[in-house]
């Protein structure tokens, strides 16, 4: 007799009871067990592997016993899937069609203990989709009476769970104020009234010492000790709990609990934020330097924008502070250039942006069903501009082999479209991988091939090189002037047009290189006239100047 390889699934929505030593999982594995232990004449046999998931809804796919499940099924190690109940897979019908459809590819079924149908002809699957309709819509009842319920009692100022804000505690239906706690918001608003700039409050706070509370959920989930984000500090800015009122979406209820901000100060405060809104406020200046208070290096030096001017052209650059103050012993200490560095995390950002379901999940499992039942088609990461990183980005470490950069969870969400349930969010980390190369004084951002890691710009020193060097070989290869007379008509040396000159006889490929700006990073004027700067064979140019090894 043909072996039957048997695999039983199990789900429970909540984790109310799963901590009891015989809880619904256990109790809808034995009924399947029993039922397979039924089937034993016909072959069926029970595999080793468990399929548990407690504590997650039918409504998505995104569970991981789940999706090791399906796994086993296209390795073609299950015949037969048992579940107690056809909504213990599933309650959305568009997930069951993707499951049948899976099964079907690979020859499995599945049959559920209390509900007798079969998925291989055609009144089987009506049966099925009937049965899937109405677990939907229980599902769908279910959270309709939750939502009310939730709007109904916050309405009445009731405090409805979830994390709660700093300088409270959860007190029944209510909160109640930690004094401790309390002082540090008290002091946040205190200082952005004074300050007017969440940055520099954030600043002002990691100077006193300040940092959030440890607090610690009743799951035992330990979070804060950190410092405050700007992200954070804009939260507690917006937060009307402060002032006694409960939010809900877009409206605003009086709440049971006791306010410790006053009315007054929220007023300012919330007059204060409107006007400094970053959109009214970035799109007005020009010349900004969109990463200005994001930037440091390894060692925490901050790097400040500066800029200097030849001519009418202005030329920007962030530096170390240690350097501009005239602290750094490195008399060649970091000087970045700010268009290039701009635009390379601009279109880093763009990329993670554009494909973000890696991090969204970072977000938290809420948030990336939410991504996912939208569909990535919703967004465009493209819109991206230099003042959404003002926004999105809190901090930015520049080393010699990466760039370290962290999102605020809460911008990040608001920006995606996404509701986050957690009223405290941490600062997500992502690298960048890129190299630090010097040109002069100045350092360069270099992919590992070795060419600029940012969108390409050529020389206007070594266009104009090039020209000359064309125009004087011409002129010297018709044999009707010496280099000695072209010099002193020219008003320059000898040995200088000679240098010019050797340009002439540079490779194709690197004389578009330099036109177009995608040389060698680390590329100088005083390196290409050197004696050996441009070597005669076209093949030792190339690997010298266009980012060979």
């Amino acid at each position: 007799m043909k072996k039957v390889r048997c695999a039983i699934y199990t789900r429970k929505s909540s984790e109310e009871g799963l901590e009891q030593d015989f809880n619904s999982l256990d109790a809808q594995r034995e009924a399947c067990s029993a039922y397979i232990a039924s089937q034993a004449s016909e072959g069926w046999s029970l595999i080793n592997a468990r399929y548990d998931d407690g504590g997650l809804s039918g409504g998505t796919l995104e569970r991981p016993a789940l999706l090791q499940l399906l796994d086993d099924v296209r390795a073609g190690r299950i015949d037969i899937i048992v579940v107690y109940k056809v909504d213990r897979l599933t309650r959305s019908l568009l997930d069951s069609a993707k499951l049948v459809e899976a099964f079907d590819e690979t020859g499995t079924s599945f049959v559920s203990v209390t509900q007798s149908f079969n998925t291989t002809n055609s009144m089987g699957r009506l049966t099925l989709n009937m049965l899937l309709s109405f677990a939907q819509f229980e599902r769908e009842v279910t959270a309709e009476r939750i939502r009310d319920k939730i709007a109904a009692s916050k309405a009445k100022g009731m405090w409805m769970g979830g994390i709660p804000p700093l300088g409270y505690e959860p007190d029944g239906r209510s909160l109640k104020v930690v004094e401790d706690h309390a002082t540090i918001v008290k002091r946040v608003f205190e200082l952005y009234l004074k300050l007017g700039n969440v940055r520099l409050v954030a600043d002002t706070l990691i100077e006193e010492g300040v940092r959030s509370p440890s607090r610690t959920t009743r799951t035992g989930k330990v979070y804060g000790g950190g410092h405050l984000s700007r992200g954070q500090i804009y939260t507690i800015l917006k937060n009307p709990v402060y002032v006694g009122q409960i939010a809900h979406k877009d409206e605003v209820f009086q709440g049971q609990h006791d306010a410790f901000i006053e009315q007054d100060c929220w007023d300012q405060t919330q007059a204060m934020l409107k006007s400094n809104s970053p959109g009214k406020r970035l799109a007005t200046r020009r010349n900004t330097s969109p990463l200005a208070g994001l930037l440091f290096l390894p060692d925490g030096d901050p790097l400040v924008p500066v800029h200097s001017t030849k001519g009418k052209t202005r030329y920007r650059y962030y530096v170390s502070r240690s350097h501009q103050h005239g602290e750094a012993i490195d008399t060649k200490a970091s000087r970045l250039p700010a268009p290039e560095l701009e635009r390379f995390v601009l279109r880093e950002l763009q990329e993670v942006l554009t494909e973000p379901t890696e991090i969204v999940g970072r977000l938290g499992p809420c948030a990336l069903t939410q991504w996912l039942k939208r569909g990535s088609g919703d967004h465009e990461a493209k819109g991206l501009t230099s003042n959404d990183i003002a926004v999105l980005v809190t901090r930015i470490d520049v080393h010699s082999d990466h760039l370290a950069i962290w999102m605020d969870e809460q911008a990040l969400a608001s920006w995606l479209g996404i509701e986050l349930r957690d009223e405290q969010t941490h600062p997500i980390e992502f690298n960048i991988p890129c190299t630090l190369k010097r040109s002069g004084h100045t350092l360069r951002f270099v992919d590992r091939s070795g060419v600029l890691a940012t969108q390409p710009q050529a020389s206007p020193q070594l266009i104009a090189a090039l020209a000359k060097a064309l125009a004087w070989w011409k002129e010297l290869s018709r044999g009707e002037i010496d280099i000695a007379k072209l010099s002193r008509r020219e008003g320059v040396t000898a040995s200088y047009m000679t240098r010019i000159v050797r340009l002439a006889f540079l490779s194709p490929h690197v004389t578009e290189a330099f036109l177009c700006g995608s040389a060698r990073a680390d590329l100088t004027t005083a390196g290409l006239f050197a004696s050996d700067g441009v070597p005669g064979s076209w093949s030792m140019q190339e690997m010298r100047y266009l980012g060979g090894t």
